[in-house]
C-alpha cells in the first residue's frame, strides 16, 4: 500500500431541498476542478429561515484530496 499525502479545502455547499444535498452539490462542484478527491468531513451545519421554514440549506465541508506527483 503507497503512503499519500492529502491537502485539506474547506468549502461550503448550499440547497434548497436538504443537508444532504448540500453536500451533494459542494462535492460536484469541487470536483470540477480538483482531481483525487478522496474524503469529506462536514464541519458545520446551518441555514437560513424564511416564512418559519428552512429557506436554505449550508453545509460546510473539509475535503481531503491527494497530492499530484
Amino acid at each position: 500500500m503507497e503512503d499519500h499525502i492529502y491537502k485539506i479545502i474547506e468549502i461550503v455547499g448550499t440547497s434548497n431541498t436538504s443537508s444532504d444535498d448540500a453536500v451533494s452539490n459542494a462535492l460536484a462542484k469541487a470536483s470540477k476542478s480538483i482531481q483525487n478527491l478522496r474524503w469529506f468531513e462536514v464541519t458545520n451545519t446551518r441555514g437560513n429561515i424564511e416564512n418559519d421554514k428552512v429557506g436554505r440549506w449550508q453545509v460546510t465541508l473539509k475535503i481531503g484530496f491527494t497530492m499530484n506527483d
